[in-house]
């Protein structure tokens, strides 16, 4: 980590367990604590990403689905940050839900998506995240995730 409010790739791979090629959260750009809490993230999307290769070949778009992923990455960033402040333990995150999922518009290699994700609210181990994705000012992405919080078996 370099700056208190942000994490870098290295901070990253510390933080969630994904790697090559379903990490989807180069940098955390900013995150706050406080009630609520709060972070965005970024990812660059460069046209060597795997599933360019078939989605769909000559018309390069970024599966949704994959979008949907990314905002809970940047979510699971939030919450290990979260975490961290209060109590120690490896705890692995894990998508359970997701409401509300809207897109409006295509992501296209060259294109930076920036995720904005807010803690909504905490009930045992889950957590409510409302998520958005946008390029420059325009929104492309939003849902509602919940993600619920077990044990790293790893640990």
């Amino acid at each position: 980590m370099t700056d208190p409010k942000t994490v870098d790739i290295e901070g990253i791979l510390d933080l969630l367990p994904h790697r090559y090629p379903f990490l989807l959260v180069d940098r955390v750009l900013d995150f706050d604590l406080a009630a609520p809490p709060r972070i965005r993230a970024l990812k660059n999307v460069t046209f060597n990403e795997p599933f360019f290769q078939g989605h769909f070949p000559g018309h390069p778009v970024m599966p949704g689905v994959l979008i949907l992923e990314a905002m809970a990455q940047a979510a699971g960033c939030l919450a290990h940050l979260a975490r961290s402040a209060e109590t120690a333990g490896r705890q692995l995150y894990y998508l359970v839900k997701i409401d509300k999922a809207r897109f409006s518009r295509i992501v296209v290699p060259g294109d930076q998506l920036v995720f904005e994700v807010e803690q909504k609210r905490l009930m045992r181990n889950m957590g409510v995240y409302e998520a958005r994705t946008r390029i420059g000012d325009k929104t492309v992405a939003s849902a509602e995730l919940m993600c619920a919080a077990k044990p790293d078996p790893a640990q």
